[in-house]
């Protein structure tokens, strides 16, 4: 039985800030999430852990897909989606994005960001792996990230002076603050976050953030992996702290390791660069340590499968190989046209002396995007009343077990844009009142960050690229043996962790490296981002969501649902 502690070990409040709407990040989500609420809300208060250009979207090099080209189509866009998913994506979610995706990026170039173009003016498309159309929309090359991020800071910058709105940088969120339980024993509606404001915000310490409705948009979970191509701010905060308020978590054994990551040996941690699936669009081809072009005999697209079938190849290859790596040979295309298509890429590599006009380069596949997370309908709305949760950190049922290649930025675009507008007419029509929270009853936990290393090798060798039914229940065992007691000393009194950003933050990823191995453990098939050598092909009974929650003393808990 795995108990999960349902708040954090921290100081009470010594300041509180009040708004109709708290959101929690700055990515592409988050940024538009306050961006459609300043204008619908009396006040909206936008927190972000670093500063606002620091979300993961900065670092989207593929682009934005949509139909957006008069020969694609919607359903096309959907039925790639399905298929990438494996049979666990909701159809319902999936409409949503692919239909009224191409107006929301129409919307983000009136927003100011600039995506290429062809001659004619119109916006240049590529195809990535899984798509089976050009429906890519990327800016700068390969910095299409880069680009719509600073198109919507921009944005942000020029109301910043609204007193309708207030901008918290350096704020790391620690737990989701809840009314009263429902009769039930269900959870009690959102209202607010405590925040810690890291030295250079603009409060100190620990505060609450009270508001009517509270959006998460807190990115991935790259930091409970020793390597990932995730910013250093990725470690599960929104995830964690949703699931201590009593939030549902779905599809989270679902882990996205992106084939291609630059190789530069086993002791790299931390942030890794990524070689965007876009380079393989292309024309780029992998090939293993013997020269051997290995994708034609495992899937009919080769080199432009779905990311999980990419990335179980090339595991499977440095196996056979005995090598850590594979080569991405670009070396047959055009060396101008590959140092203007993909500048920051080419720039990147050349930093590390590898030219891709002129050299192989080594790749392996790490961790790059997390398919689950919060359970929401397609309005945003998560299991707990008042609670939303936009872009990465939630589970919209859109990528199922596997997402599609460039259908994350839209993704956070489009449920961000509904969430905001749902709670908007909410807070119009007076259904969310202000209320008071209350102290949430349960254990409190606190990890001391000199774990965190521990923490994350257990997760890459438990539930990393190829997982085993044995591997993950030691990780289980392993992660069960970590101390989480926030009281806990040494015998001469010393304490080994005390409430700060780094001890939050390894709390958060023991949290989520802990439900992310019992789901994947529970889960006995292959399916997707879910691969387990004892179990390689999928099962039509696990054809459903695993859901996962806290029980009110703190036992973690799974069922069995429908993804539609």
């Amino acid at each position: 039985m795995t108990r999960l502690a349902s708040r954090l070990a921290a100081p009470e409040p010594g300041w509180t800030v009040e708004a109709d709407a708290v959101v929690v990040g700055s990515g592409i989500a988050g940024l538009t999430a306050a961006l459609e609420l300043r204008t619908r809300v009396p006040r909206v208060l936008l927190v972000t852990k670093d500063v606002l250009a620091s979300g993961s979207t900065v670092w989207a090099q593929g682009g934005i897909a949509a139909a957006l080209h008069p020969e694609d189509s919607p359903a096309a866009h959907l039925q790639d989606t399905l298929v990438a998913g494996a049979g666990l994506c909701d159809p319902r979610a999936v409409e949503v994005l692919v239909t009224e995706g191409p107006a929301r990026v129409r919307e983000l170039v009136a927003r100011g960001a600039v995506f290429d173009t062809g001659a004619d003016g119109s916006i240049s498309l590529t195809r990535e792996g899984g798509h089976h159309a050009d429906r890519i929309a990327h800016a700068g090359g390969d910095a299409t990230g880069a680009e719509i991020s600073r198109a919507l800071v921009a944005q942000i910058e020029a109301v910043r002076d609204d007193p309708g709105i207030e901008v918290i940088e350096h704020a790391l969120v620690l737990d989701v603050l809840t009314g009263p339980p429902g009769p039930d024993g269900s959870p009690g509606r959102a209202c607010g976050v405590t925040l810690h404001v890291i030295g250079e915000g603009q409060r100190d310490g620990v505060g609450a953030a009270l508001g009517r409705a509270v959006v998460l948009a807190t990115g991935g979970i790259g930091q409970v992996f020793r390597s990932s191509t995730n910013p250093v701010q990725a470690t599960g905060d929104g995830i964690a702290a949703a699931l201590r308020a009593g939030a549902v978590l779905g599809d989270i054994e679902f882990v996205q390791f992106h084939p291609t990551v630059l190789w530069l040996g086993s002791g790299v941690k931390g942030q890794l660069t990524l070689v965007s699936e876009a380079v393989r669009g292309e024309g780029a081809l992998l090939v293993d340590t013997d020269g051997f072009r290995f994708m034609p005999d495992v899937h009919p697209m080769a080199e432009l499968a779905p990311r999980d079938v990419v990335a179980h190849a090339i595991v499977r290859s440095m196996a056979q190989t005995g090598s850590d790596h594979v080569w991405l040979d670009a070396r047959h295309l055009d060396a101008e046209f590959l140092r203007l298509r993909f500048p920051t890429i080419n720039d990147r590599l050349l930093e590390h002396g590898i030219d891709m006009a002129t050299d192989l380069v080594p790749v392996a596949p790490a961790q790059h995007y997390h398919s689950g997370g919060v359970v929401t309908d397609l309005l945003g709305r998560s299991s707990v009343p008042g609670l939303y949760a936009v872009g990465e950190v939630a589970c919209t049922g859109v990528h199922g077990a596997n997402r599609l290649a460039s259908n994350s930025l839209l993704e956070g675009l489009v449920f961000a844009t509904r969430a905001a507008r749902h709670i908007a007419a909410q807070v119009t029509d007076g259904a969310l009142p202000p209320l008071a929270p209350v102290a949430r009853p349960g254990a409190e936990a606190l990890v001391a960050a000199a774990a965190r290393a521990r923490v994350q090798r257990i997760a890459s060798e438990g539930p990393g690229p190829l997982r085993s039914g044995d591997g993950l229940g030691r990780a289980m065992t392993a992660l069960g043996a970590v101390p989480t007691d926030a009281h806990l000393r040494t015998d001469d009194g010393r304490r080994l962790a005390a409430p700060q950003v780094a001890e939050w933050e390894t709390t958060n990823v023991h949290q989520v490296a802990t439900v992310l191995t019992a789901a994947a453990l529970e889960r006995e098939e292959s399916r997707g981002g879910h691969a387990r050598s004892d179990h390689p092909l999928p099962v039509d009974a696990w054809q459903v969501r695993l859901d996962l929650s806290l029980s009110p003393d703190g036992t973690l808990v799974s069922r069995r649902s429908s993804p539609a």
